[in-house]
Parts: structure tokens; C-alpha cells; sequence
């Protein structure tokens, strides 16, 4: 009687500690969901973000100190968006190898998220500190035209760089890498449904496709809709967590 009601109590504290994962990862899932739609609004409306990522300095360094407020605040609150990518990333590993932290995969997969969200913030960065300092010294009337190309030249190469690492490395290739490894982890588990995994493994290969851009290959706005099918995926993932009861998935 003794070793059955200890056996029940020890299941009862893994379930519960089980439940809480389930429920932290789904919040964290359903929170960069919803973020993503603050920067969305504010940049675009005060500078058509993210169309305007591809426009010359002399459009957007004076749109920059126009819009100087939301610009600053839609950044940061797509910063913070960025930021989070890593507590939602390890928490739903975690969630999905019912916290069995020691599993390999979830290890190294955790790890790819770790360089999708310093690639990221190096991506943004440069819009809350760098950016504003050009757009000042390209308005700046004393400023030459020589100079103005120099700034351009600036702007054109930190857009390069930066955009480069946090758009292609950051949202691309490390969370392409994160999302198809948590994806074998469900389709290698009973405990989760398959069509999750597949899902997933088809929403990295989606975000891979944009490493084409490294080879002159123009991939229009399929950063965009790559982005998309992740925030449905993880939408997807929010919903079976937070319906996930006892040791199975109802």
C-alpha cells in the first residue's frame, strides 16, 4: 500500500511538473505570436517596414529622424520579440522531450537558438544605435555631398552586414536549423502528433530557401512568408501543449 501511494504521489509531482512546461512553452509561443504584430504596425506605418529595408539612405536616413519616436519604439519592441525567440525555444524543446534535458538533440537544438538571437539583435541593433547617428550627420546642413556619399557608402555596407547576419543567419539558417531538429523530436515521439514534426520540418525548409539571397538569387517576400508559416507552426505548437492531459495527447 505503502510503495503504491508513493508511486502515485511520484507520478502526480511529474505530471504536474510535466503540465507546467507544457503551459510556460505554449505562453512563451503565444506571446512571439502576438509580438510580432507591434513592430509590424508601428514600423510600417511610420516608415513601410519592411519594404523599406531595400530603400537608398537618401529615402530612409531622413525618414528615420522623421519618424524618430515610433521608429525607436517599434525596434525595440521587435528587439525584445527577438530576444524572447530564446525562452520560447528552449522551453518548447523542453516541453517536447517532456524535460529530458539530457536528450542530444534537444541540446544541440537549443544551442541553434542561442545564435539565431544574438544574430538577430545584431540585426536590430543597429536601427536603435548606428542608424540614427547617420541619418543626423546626412541631414546635418554643413554636411558635403561627398561626404553624403560616404554616409551612403556607410549605410549601404552596415545594411549589408548587419541585415545579412540577423535576416539570413538569425531568422534563416540558426532557427532553420532549431525548428527541424525540434521537429524530429516530436515525429520520433509518441507523445505528440506527426503532422506537427512534418509541419515544422517544412517551415525550415522554407526559411532555408532564403540563404539563396547569399548567391545574388532575388527571393522577393519569401523571408516573409517563411516568417508566417512559423508563427502559424508555432501557433499550432501553443495549441497542442496546452491540450496535452495526463501522458497522452487528447
Amino acid at each position: 500500500m505503502t510503495t503504491s501511494t508513493n508511486t502515485s504521489t511520484a507520478n502526480s509531482g511529474t505530471y504536474k511538473k510535466s503540465g507546467s512546461i507544457y503551459r510556460q512553452a505554449a505562453f512563451f509561443l503565444i506571446v512571439e505570436v502576438g509580438l510580432i504584430f507591434a513592430p509590424l504596425i508601428i514600423l510600417g506605418a511610420a516608415i513601410n517596414w519592411p519594404a523599406s529595408l531595400d530603400e537608398p539612405a537618401g529615402v530612409n536616413l531622413p525618414l528615420i529622424l522623421k519618424q524618430y519616436g515610433p521608429m525607436m519604439t517599434g525596434y525595440s519592441i521587435y528587439l525584445v520579440y527577438s530576444l524572447l525567440f530564446w525562452p520560447m525555444a528552449y522551453l518548447t524543446g523542453r516541453a517536447v522531450v517532456a524535460g529530458d534535458t539530457s536528450n542530444a538533440i534537444f541540446q544541440v537544438a537549443t544551442g541553434f537558438a542561442v545564435f539565431s538571437v544574438l544574430a538577430r539583435a545584431l540585426g536590430i541593433v543597429r536601427w536603435l544605435f548606428a542608424m540614427p547617428i547617420l541619418a543626423r550627420m546626412y541631414i546635418d546642413p554643413k554636411t558635403t555631398e561627398e561626404a553624403r556619399a560616404g554616409i551612403s557608402t556607410v549605410y549601404e555596407m552596415l545594411n549589408a552586414y548587419a541585415g545579412g547576419v540577423g535576416e539570413l543567419l538569425g531568422v534563416s539558417l540558426f532557427a532553420a536549423i532549431w525548428l527541424a531538429l525540434i521537429s524530429i523530436l516530436i515525429i520520433r515521439s509518441s507523445m505528440w502528433p506527426g503532422w506537427l514534426g512534418y509541419f515544422g520540418l517544412v517551415v525550415a525548409a522554407s526559411l532555408l530557401l532564403n540563404l539563396l539571397e547569399m548567391f545574388g538569387i532575388d527571393m522577393g517576400p519569401m523571408i516573409t512568408v517563411s516568417e508566417t508559416l512559423q508563427h502559424f507552426w508555432m501557433l499550432a505548437t501553443a495549441i497542442v501543449f496546452l491540450r496535452k492531459k495526463g501522458g497522452k495527447h487528447e
